[in-house]
């Protein structure tokens, strides 16, 4: 009987009858793996400075003395400065908000309305109804934006949006005092409508039936940074407040609720600061400490300093032959217009720089993406391209959502070179939700080589992705 089992898997295991794999628990740091730019010093810390809140002695806004707001820098640690509301607003209930803002001139970022103290951390932020002001040196331009508790999202500006083509912003005057009105209303459909107005120009924003089902619930109203990653502070002032009825002159101090607005510190979340590899962390469910991941920024293929990759060196394989990873997988924050990947690539031609940014993935790629538009949350999707200018081809509109909420999912990715009417076939699944994905005819014809398994940045820069993996299993041989 043993002789007969040694000899099946002798057969198994023989050249040509199957792919091998290997099994990674990271519970040490891999020696075979190889990093490129992947903990990127190319961008040194910058200084954070929240200096945001109550003051007394101010009248920026043109009220008396006393109101509030300061220097907010987006980062992409959490601050906030708010009045707790006397009791949890959903989307199903009614809300207004007016009074006095100034703008000074000179650059900023950050989000001014309803939010929840108890989801604060990436952007868009979960559990938000905000106007986002975004200055621009003389004028800036001002967006309003929803965000429901499972990350799907809406928005309107003062001035135009052509959906799927363009946004136009009006260019509102720094340094100017004026009013302003903010408005929810839930309709009898299950839609909603989101309000602001000032400058004499009106946001419009519907929130849809479908995102007002998923929830959103507020604690806050006030003042917090864009939760993205470190960009250029400025300044913005409140005063005269009205906040469902609620009046708030700040002839003394609130009392409102606080946390990280009062801080100077040093920030390494800086785009496209990678940092991400062998880690000895424990949150993608693994049962020792030691995993893959980190913050994944977007790369750029325009620059080398601003792409990277970390990955197991394997024998050279093709899309002529089946291909296998699964493993675990848990998200714990994620930036609009992000993405992580993690799949097969090439050393050399998927780190190619390239002075054009037409392909968001990267040559001589088959893997898993997460990614997907604002309106629609995070996706775990698979993507391939061959080698050469062919445009990727995704699983995008079939793909289940995954959310950065710091869960443990189990993952599997196939592929079948004889699938797809034989022009090959990616079936991939995140716990019992599955996707398939047919490739176009050329693909194959194309080629694509692979030589390593790991994390490899898009060519297309943005935000980031703080993702990690653990005992992965995948193709390591034809």
């Amino acid at each position: 009987m043993r002789a007969a089992i040694a000899f099946a898997a002798a057969l198994l295991s023989a050249p040509g009858s199957r792919a091998e794999l290997r099994t990674e628990h990271f519970d040490r740091e891999p020696a075979g793996w190889e990093g490129i730019n992947n903990r990127n010093t190319l961008f040194e810390p910058r200084g954070v400075e929240q200096n945001f809140g109550f003051s007394a002695e101010t009248t920026h806004a043109g009220g008396a003395k006393g109101e509030i707001g300061g220097r907010i820098n987006p980062a992409g640690e959490p601050a906030h400065y708010g009045f707790r509301l006397p009791k949890r607003l959903t989307g199903d209930m009614p809300f207004t908000a007016e009074g006095k803002m100034l703008v000074p001139k000179g650059a900023g970022h950050c989000l001014m309305g309803l939010y929840n103290v108890e989801t604060l951390g990436g952007w868009r932020t979960p559990n938000t109804m905000v106007a986002r002001i975004n200055g621009r040196g003389e004028s800036f331009h001002c967006h309003i934006e929803y965000t429901t508790a499972r990350w799907r999202a809406g928005a309107g500006v003062i001035g135009e949006i052509v959906p799927g083509s363009r946004i136009t912003p009006i260019e509102v005057p720094q340094g100017k005092p004026m009013t302003w009105k903010m408005a929810y209303t839930p309709a009898k459909d299950g839609s909603g409508e989101f309000t602001f107005e000032m400058a004499g120009g009106k946001a419009q924003c519907r929130i849809e039936p479908e995102h007002r089902k998923e929830g959103l619930t507020f604690t806050h109203f006030g003042l917090m940074p864009v939760l993205k990653s470190w960009d250029s502070g400025g300044e913005i002032w409140l005063d005269d407040l009205k906040i469902n009825g609620a009046a708030f002159e700040f002839a003394a101090d609130p009392g409102w609720d606080a946390s990280g607005n009062r801080r100077t510190y040093q920030t390494l979340d800086i785009r496209p600061r990678f940092d991400f590899g062998w880690s000895n962390t424990k949150h993608a469910g693994g049962l020792k400490p030691g995993e893959l991941g980190g913050l994944v920024f977007r790369g750029d293929c325009r620059e080398p300093g601003r792409m990277g990759c970390y990955g197991d060196r394997i024998k050279p394989l093709s899309l002529n032959g089946p291909l296998e990873a699964r493993g675990r997988v848990a998200v714990l924050r994620a930036v609009s217009d992000s993405t992580a990947s993690i799949g097969f690539y090439h050393s050399v031609h998927s780190m190619k720089s390239n002075p054009s940014q037409k392909n968001a993935t990267p040559m001589n790629y088959l893997g898993i993406n997460i990614e997907g538009p604002s309106s629609e949350g995070f996706f775990f999707y698979p993507v391939c391209r061959p080698h050469g200018d062919d445009t990727a081809v995704s699983g995008y509109d079939k793909a289940p959502r995954i959310y950065p909420d710091g869960k443990t999912h189990e993952w599997r990715l196939r592929y079948d070179p004889k699938g797809g009417n034989g022009d090959g076939e990616i079936t991939m699944s995140l716990d019992a939700q599955t996707c398939r994905m047919k490739l176009p005819p050329d693909f194959k014809t194309t080629g694509a080589d692979f030589d390593r398994f790991g994390i490899c940045t898009p060519w297309i820069d943005g935000n980031s992705v703080i993702v990690y993996f653990d005992d992965l299993v995948y193709t390591c041989a034809p």
